[in-house]
C-alpha cells in the first residue's frame, strides 16, 4: 500500500541537526531523571504486599488513602481495578508485620517459657522474612496454648498454633496475622460495611528477593543490548552497526525516563515492554538500513547524504503503515485493557513512537556522520596512495 506517489523526495537530512540535538537533550534529561528523582519501584523491585480487593460499598480512592494512612501505611499506592466495581489493588512497602525485635522476643519468650518444662528444650525458632509465621522445634510435647500465650506476649497476633510435621518431630507452628490480614482488618474497623472483602489475591515479595529481580532485570537489558550489537556488526559493516546501536539505546533510555518523570511504577512489566521496545526499534533500523544499503549499490554517484533521503523516502509508507497499525493496536489495550495492560501498552506506544523517529532521525544522520568523518577520509588516502603507486610505476 502506497500512500504517496512513487518518486517522492523527502528532505529528512536537512534539519539532522537540529533533531539530534533534540534527542541529545532527552536523553540527557531521562538520564538525569533516573538519579532524580528516580525510578517508583513497586513492589517487585523494592518488595512489599499487593493486595486485590473488593469492598461491600462505594469507597473513593481518596477515602482509602486517608484510611491507610491512619493505619500507619504511609504511602501505600492504591489502584482502581476497572473491569470490577469497588475494587482496588493495593500496594504497601510493609512486607512483615512483625518488627526485627518482636522476633527477637518471641525466641527469649518461648525459651524462657519452656524453660520450667522437664525433658523439653528448645532445638530451633525459625521466624521467616516475611514474619507470617514461627517454627518452633522442640524434643518434646508441649501444650499448644503455652506456646501461643508466649508468642503473643511480643505484641503479635496469633491465628492458630497447631503441630507441624511427623509426630516424632515435635515442630510447632504458630500462624501470625501478616500485613495484608491486618491491613484488611483495620480498614474494616473503619469502613463497616463498606469495608474489603475476602482478598481476590495476595503478593508479597521480600526486599532481598525484589534486589534480586531488579538486578536480574538490568542484566536482562544490558545482556539483550549486547547480544543486538554482536548481531548488528556481523549484519552490517561498522559504518552501520553504531547507529543502529545507538538508536536502540535512545529508545529505551527515553522510554525509561518518560516512565521516571511521570513517576509510573516501574516493575517487572516495564522491563518486558522495554525488552519489546528493543527489539522493535533494532528491527526498524534495520528496514531502513537494508534499503540504503540497497540504494548504495544502485545510484553510485550519489553521496550517502541523497541515498540516504531516497531511501527513507521510499520506506515512508511502509513506515508509516507498520507504526501506525501497531499503535492503533496498543492503544486500544491502553483505553480498554486492564491495569497491568494499561502500564505495558503505555511504555509500548512511547517506544513504537520514539522507535521510528529514531530510525529517521537518529541512526541514519549517525550514519552519515560516521561515513563523513572517518570512512570517507579513509577512501581519500587509500585514493591518493594508489595515485602515488601508479605514478612510481
Amino acid at each position: 500500500m502506497e500512500f504517496f506517489k512513487p518518486g517522492l523526495l523527502v528532505d529528512f537530512m536537512r534539519h539532522r541537526r537540529v533533531y539530534m540535538a533534540i534527542s541529545f537533550t532527552l536523553v540527557t534529561a531521562s538520564i538525569a531523571a533516573i538519579f532524580y528523582p528516580g525510578p517508583n519501584y513497586g513492589t517487585d523491585f523494592l518488595g512489599g504486599t499487593e493486595i486485590q480487593v473488593a469492598f461491600g460499598g462505594e469507597v473513593s480512592s481518596t477515602e482509602l488513602r486517608s484510611a491507610l494512612g491512619e493505619l500507619g501505611y504511609e504511602g501505600a499506592d492504591v489502584v482502581a481495578v476497572v473491569e470490577q466495581e469497588n475494587a482496588y489493588i493495593i500496594r504497601t512497602r510493609e512486607f512483615s508485620a512483625i518488627s526485627d525485635e518482636q522476633k527477637e522476643q518471641i525466641r527469649t519468650n518461648v525459651e524462657t517459657a519452656l524453660g520450667g518444662v522437664e525433658g523439653v528444650d528448645v532445638q530451633r525458632v525459625r521466624i521467616p522474612e516475611g514474619g507470617d509465621k514461627v517454627r518452633i522445634e522442640l524434643t518434646g510435647d508441649v501444650d499448644e496454648a503455652m506456646l501461643r500465650t508466649a508468642v503473643e506476649e511480643a505484641g503479635v497476633q496469633v491465628i492458630r498454633v497447631a503441630r507441624f510435621g511427623t509426630a516424632s518431630a515435635h515442630t510447632y507452628e504458630a500462624q501470625l496475622a501478616g500485613v495484608a490480614t491486618e491491613l484488611l482488618e483495620g480498614l474494616r474497623d473503619r469502613l463497616g460495611d463498606r469495608g474489603p472483602g475476602t482478598p481476590d489475591r495476595i503478593e508479597r515479595v521480600g526486599p532481598r528477593a525484589g534486589a534480586q529481580l531488579r538486578d536480574a532485570a538490568i542484566k536482562s537489558l544490558l545482556y539483550a543490548i549486547a547480544f543486538i550489537m554482536v548481531y548488528v556488526a556481523f549484519r552490517f559493516d561498522l559504518r552501520f552497526a553504531p547507529g543502529g546501536v545507538i538508536a536502540m539505546a535512545h529508545d529505551a533510555i527515553i522510554t525509561v525516563g518518560i516512565y521516571v518523570l511521570l513517576q509510573k511504577e516501574f516493575n517487572l512489566t516495564i522491563i518486558a515492554a522495554l525488552l519489546t521496545i528493543v527489539g522493535y526499534s533494532i528491527n526498524d533500523t534495520i528496514v531502513v538500513y537494508d534499503r540504503i544499503r540497497e540504494n548504495l549499490g544502485r545510484y553510485r554517484d550519489k553521496s550517502l547524504y541523497d541515498v540516504i533521503n531516497i531511501s527513507t523516502s521510499q520506506m515512508l509508507s511502509r513506515t508509516i503503515m507498520t507504526s501506525g497499525t501497531t499503535l492503533l493496536s496498543v492503544s486500544a489495550f491502553f483505553i480498554w485493557g486492564t491495569s497491568v495492560i494499561r502500564d505495558i501498552s503505555f511504555a509500548l506506544f512511547i517506544g513504537i513512537l520514539i522507535g521510528t523517529y529514531s530510525s529517521i532521525y537518529v541512526a541514519a544522520p549517525l550514519t552519515e556522520w560516521m561515513d563523513r568523518r572517518f570512512f570517507s577520509k579513509a577512501k581519500a588516502r587509500a585514493r591518493r596512495a594508489r595515485s602515488k603507486q601508479r605514478k612510481k610505476a
